[in-house]
């Protein structure tokens, strides 16, 4: 008996001892393996001075920077047309004409009311004429005694009369001038001369076809004279970035047909009237139109070609820089004090929006450690990020990953230095 208790005793003393080794184990794994830290893989770039263009991206379509819509002001049918679309013209030649025969017919009406009228005048300056001698006479004789008061009173009310109506039969005179005027311009309104020297650009006509004046309504869009020698480029540009545009910007232009070529030209008006677009959704846009000139246009350029225009708004020279990847932002409870400064109880106090707000920062490598460095910023281009404060030239800055610098890293973090992977065509020369 006291052997077999004896044995049962070192039994579970084997099985207690092997689970606390086991548990010893364990921990030990645990420790070891939470004790290693994590390294992460970047990218660096040494902080260099550089040149910086600042541009602004927009998309629009050519257009002549002068053009006339030709619409008629009196309506009719057309009864010469000839020219086509595509012609030359010059300023006076004859763009259309309309059937007349109303306006004539108008004309003449007005003509015969306006001698009606002149031949009453002139019956009525005769029988002012009269009066007014009769008057007189009868003034003198009343003067001597030798005519009553009646009687030239009689003769002063006839004289008023007729005055009068001579002073009515001027106005009808007046009144049927202007009426012969108006008439003479309508029927003039019936041939249509090119105000200016250009082509046509758009003609929505053809001979024959009734089209209709803008006296009381829009009237038939009847052709576009257009100066192909001034062209523009007119370009909706983003309300945040309109505000960076001045007048007299130089801008790189690209016509969809013409392929890699490129136009240059300058800013010459900025929009003051917002362009909305899908008003009421989430997709709501606000653009403003930017009227681009050429400099070198084309003569194969054709208004409605459309456009991509980089707008160069500032450059500056020989400036600190870093890629424009290697700058993030984080919140300022993130972002350690600088100059390695202890947060006091000031610190301690801010408020939580304070807390939220976001700071630039740049990550420099410093002995295999990231260090987290305040930065402000500049202008940018595609590539590069003007550095006003915060880092010297020749720093090592971190690059990549995207994931690295927004995720992954923070102050203190070790990393591991990797070659920059080549993407592809990254040999290819660009312009």
């Amino acid at each position: 008996m006291a052997n077999g208790k004896q044995k049962k005793s070192k039994k579970k003393l084997y099985i207690f001892g092997g689970i606390g080794v086991l548990l010893l184990a364990l921990i030990l794994i645990a420790l070891i393996g939470g004790s290693k830290e994590e390294i992460v893989p970047v990218q660096i770039e040494k902080v260099q001075k550089r040149d910086i263009t600042q541009r602004v991206s927009a998309t629009g379509e050519i257009n002549p920077e002068f053009k006339v819509m030709i619409t008629p002001e009196v309506t009719g049918e057309i009864v010469t047309l000839p020219v086509k679309e595509g012609n030359n013209v010059k300023k006076g030649d004859l763009l259309v004409k309309i059937k007349a025969d109303t306006y004539i017919a108008a004309k003449d009406r007005a003509e015969a009311n306006l001698q009606e009228t002149k031949a009453n005048l002139a019956m009525r300056k005769a029988e002012l004429d009269k009066l007014t001698s009769d008057y007189n006479r009868l003034k003198e004789l009343h003067a001597k005694a030798l005519a009553s008061d009646a009687e030239l009173e009689a003769a002063k009310s006839s004289y008023l009369s007729s005055q009068a109506n001579y002073e009515a039969a001027q106005a009808n005179v007046s009144q049927m001038e202007a009426a012969l005027k108006e008439a003479v311009e309508q029927l003039n309104k019936t041939t249509i001369y090119s105000p200016m020297t250009g082509t046509i650009t758009k003609l929505n006509v053809e001979l024959g076809e009734r089209v209709l004046g803008s006296g009381y309504s829009q009237g038939t869009d009847v052709m576009t004279v257009s100066d192909l020698n001034n062209i523009e480029a007119s370009v909706n540009v983003d309300e945040n970035d309109v505000v960076l545009i001045s007048i007299g910007d130089t801008a790189l232009i690209k016509v969809d047909a013409f392929g890699d070529r490129i136009f240059k030209g300058r800013v010459t008006e900025i929009g003051n009237s917002a362009i909305a677009e899908g008003l009421g959704t989430q997709e709501q846009v606000v653009n403003f139109d930017v009227k681009i000139k050429l400099f070198n246009p084309d003569s194969q350029l054709r208004p409605g070609m459309s456009c991509n225009a980089d707008i160069q708004t500032e450059t500056k020279h020989n400036v600190i820089s870093v890629p424009i990847q290697s700058v993030t932002a984080r919140n300022k409870s993130e972002v350690l004090p600088e100059d390695g400064e202890e947060k006091n109880v000031n610190d301690e106090k801010k408020s939580v929006t304070d807390e939220k707000k976001l700071q630039e920062i740049v990550f420099v490598i410093e002995n295999n450690k990231a260090k987290t460095v305040n930065v402000e910023t500049g202008i940018s281009d595609d590539n590069y990020i003007e550095i006003k404060k915060g880092l010297n030239v020749d720093q090592q800055v971190v690059s990549g990953s995207y994931r690295a610098i927004s995720k992954e890293l923070s102050d203190g973090s070790n990393v591991r230095i990797e070659e920059k992977k080549k993407t592809l065509g990254s040999n290819n020369k660009t312009d």
